[in-house]
């Protein structure tokens, strides 16, 4: 057989195939797989189990009803490998010329599910997503048991190839928005997608963005409530986060587990929310306006007290504010790239001793040490860490922009922020769209 010899030739280079010999029922046949992927003497029984099924219901052993697998119709090389890169074990029935596709028993390579790893619940449950795309899936649906919930598989890329699921529920996710996502994801099924960037690209959007045109999520409840209002949540292979479409303005404020705490309370920390996200983004152009344009703006005793503890300080407060937030910006890098047993370490040693040796050394002002440690711990009370990184990024244009206009580049650049803010569309809705008003009138 042809296909045989290919797979025979190929094995010389792919130490991980598998091709054992082997009969069922009398018949002699092949099986093709990979060693990594399968666990093969299960999966033996399991084949045989269900020939000897297919013969005491006196069925054909290889067709479609004896139920032992998918026969592929004139397969060749490329097709069974890619069948075979997917997991499933290849029959190969010498006598018969016949392929057939099964569903293996697979290696356990997937981790348990844990509690998240980027995001904290104090109410609620704190199971999050893993890598396998199967067990995310059963995650999401035993948060929303409803006959309206849809799913449509995908596999990218001709190369890299990866399985993706797409969720929305019928009659409430909004038809512009689905018809859109499945339409470009359809066209780009050649693409490999091996990380976000490449994702956002497939989608069309403009890699250049400040913000994020999709939100991740490690906890199934987000996603689920994210579905419920009528978006569409896409699962990526090996990939621990559900990926929800679009993403709105309101997403950096409101989370799921809010509501598990009093109405009161939960109006409370989103208004906190908001004015964090504005402390981030201000603060740091505030001081410098304030420092070094506007000082009359302050009262007497503040300015003094300004004043005084920039005393010795040889760097204008705009170079002052840059070299500190550079600072911050290293040591939460490296809080995140090291090892979790020294991680601790280095930010103690990065925000304390290293903060008070900078004072010491009169490279910045005390002040400005509880600004900018104020406005990083802020930028970290919005929903996602997706959108925690973008607003990192808009202070630095407040920055220049309060240098060198004062007080009035500070509005200036909130215009500007505004403005580019309700630019931003994604499948055609608004960034600044308020979600419930369109999900009723769509619905």
């Amino acid at each position: 057989m042809l296909l045989l010899d290919r797979l025979r030739e190929r094995r010389r280079h792919d130490a991980d195939l598998f091709l054992q010999r082997m009969f069922i029922t009398h018949h002699p046949v092949t099986l093709a797989g990979y060693t990594s992927l399968i666990d093969l003497p299960r999966t033996v029984m399991l084949l045989e189990q269900q020939a000897r099924n297919a013969i005491a219901a006196d069925r054909p052993l290889f067709a479609l009803e004896s139920g032992i697998g998918e026969c592929m119709n004139e397969p060749d090389e490329q097709a069974v490998i890619e069948a075979i890169s997917e997991g499933h074990v290849i029959v190969i029935a010498e006598h018969a010329g016949l392929c057939i596709k099964i569903i293996p028993v697979t290696r356990t390579l997937s981790r348990s599910i844990e509690a998240p790893m980027t995001e904290n619940v104090l109410r609620g449950a704190v199971s999050a997503f893993n890598e396998d795309l199967d067990t995310n899936l059963g995650m999401l649906k035993k948060h929303l048991l409803s006959d309206k919930l849809r799913t449509r598989s995908y596999c990218f890329g001709k190369v890299r190839r990866r399985r993706a699921t797409l969720l929305y529920m019928e009659g409430q996710t909004n038809a512009a928005l689905l018809n859109a996502l499945t339409r470009r994801i359809e066209s780009c099924l050649d693409r490999d997608v091996p990380d976000l960037c490449a994702l956002s690209k497939m989608l069309g959007f403009n890699v250049w963005t400040l913000i994020t045109r999709f939100n991740t999520t490690e906890m199934p409840q987000d996603a689920a409530s994210a579905l419920g209002k009528g978006k569409a949540v896409l699962f990526l292979d090996r990939f621990p986060f559900a990926i929800v479409l679009p993403s709105l303005a309101t997403d950096l404020f409101a989370s799921e587990n809010d509501r598990n705490y009093p109405l009161l309370l939960m109006s409370a920390v989103r208004l906190l929310r908001v004015l964090a996200v504005l402390a981030n983004m201000l603060m740091p152009g505030l001081y410098v306006a304030l420092v070094s344009v506007n000082p009359e703006a302050l009262r007497i005793e503040l300015a003094m007290s300004i004043a005084g503890s920039r005393e010795g300080v040889p760097y204008p407060a705009l170079i002052e504010t840059l070299l500190l937030l550079l600072i911050l910006e290293l040591i939460l890098e490296a809080s995140i790239r090291l090892p979790k047993t020294i991680g601790p370490t280095i930010t103690m040693v990065g925000g304390i001793i290293l903060g008070q040796a900078v004072v010491q050394a009169k490279l910045v002002s005390n002040i400005l040490i509880i600004i900018l440690a104020a406005t990083t711990i802020a930028s970290f009370t919005v929903i996602g860490f997706h959108n925690a990184i973008s607003i990192r990024i808009p202070k630095y244009l407040f920055l220049v922009l309060a240098a060198i206009y004062g007080v009035l580049g500070l509005f200036i650049g909130m215009v500007i922020v505004c403005a580019y803010l309700a630019s931003v569309r994604s499948f055609g809705i608004p960034y600044l769209y308020w979600w419930r008003a369109r999900e009723n009138k769509h619905g």
